[in-house]
């Protein structure tokens, strides 16, 4: 059986281990019962447990309005093999059984989730047909694949626009260099037919779909507008969403005026992040 790879929190916020016993440490949400909700897009608000993979295909650092910078909040996701989980599609499959409780809904994010689809689908496939839960996968868009698809109920996609690229002066300010983990970093962002399958199986089904932009800038809009959407059809307006860039409260709050009136000029939702606002940016919340 092949396995999953995980980020560090694994299945999350849990009271319980995958084989079923009592973790000694409090979930990070500081509530004493497993599960939090879903702090983004259509479901925000829900109860949900989450599933972390590791590994992704891009490096994203941006660059705020006022010319600061802002990386990825999940950094530790992407390409820290010091900080992975590996365990067995049944493993996986248990740890969510064992924390469910009165949970419904179960978060498939990453890292980019699709770079493991061999594993992922059979994964799935348990989840749905044997606890029947609602399943959300998170991924930038880069990829897509039918067998993953066909068990996912709400497909939350957030390509990355070119503001996301690290730059050599991005990467200078964090100290990183083009080697390493980053020297990915130039792989494919935007991968117009993947989304298009996403919004055909979407409204050939009964499905739901999201598509999510990270915005910061002024002229972002532009570019979702002439780059993305101009080049993909039968998308409705309900599904855009514009989410203010930031790792923090403080980063969102910078950014948040400027994407909201963004959103509201071009009839697309604003997608705040209620899960920062409740637990601030730390992890396995």
């Amino acid at each position: 059986m092949e396995k999953l790879v995980l980020a560090k929190e694994g299945v999350f916020p849990v009271v319980y281990n995958h084989i079923g016993e009592h973790i000694s440490d409090a979930p990070k949400t500081g509530l004493q019962f497993p599960g939090t909700i879903q702090g983004e897009g259509k479901l925000a608000g829900v109860p949900s447990l989450f599933i972390r993979l590791s590994g992704c295909n891009l490096r994203c650092i941006w660059q705020m309005e006022d010319n600061s910078f802002c990386r990825c909040d999940t950094t530790y996701a992407s390409f820290h093999p010091n900080e992975i989980i590996e365990l067995s599609t049944d493993d996986v499959f248990n740890w969510v059984k064992y924390n469910l409780d009165g949970i419904h809904h179960v978060v498939i994010t990453g890292g980019e989730p699709l770079l493991q689809k061999r594993a992922l689908a059979p994964l799935c496939q348990k989840l749905k047909e044997e606890l029947n839960v609602h399943i959300t996968i998170e991924s930038n868009g880069s990829l897509f694949d039918a067998n993953v698809a066909q068990w996912i109920d709400l497909f939350s996609i957030s390509p990355k626009l070119s503001n996301s690229v690290p730059t050599p002066e991005k990467l200078a300010a964090y100290q990183l260099n083009e080697a390493g983990p980053y020297k990915f970093h130039n792989q494919k962002r935007r991968n117009i037919e993947a989304l298009q399958a996403y919004i055909d199986l979407t409204n050939s089904s009964n499905k739901e779909l999201q598509l999510k932009f990270v915005a910061g800038k002024s002229d972002d809009y532009n570019e979702i507008k002439d780059d993305f959407l101009s080049h993909l059809s039968n998308w409705k307006a309900d599904d855009i969403m514009l989410m203010p860039l930031g790792a923090t409260r403080e980063e969102i709050a910078k950014s948040s005026p400027l994407v909201l009136e963004m959103a509201i000029r071009n009839g697309w939702r604003f997608c705040p992040r209620v899960h920062i606002e409740l637990f601030g940016s730390k992890s396995g919340v």
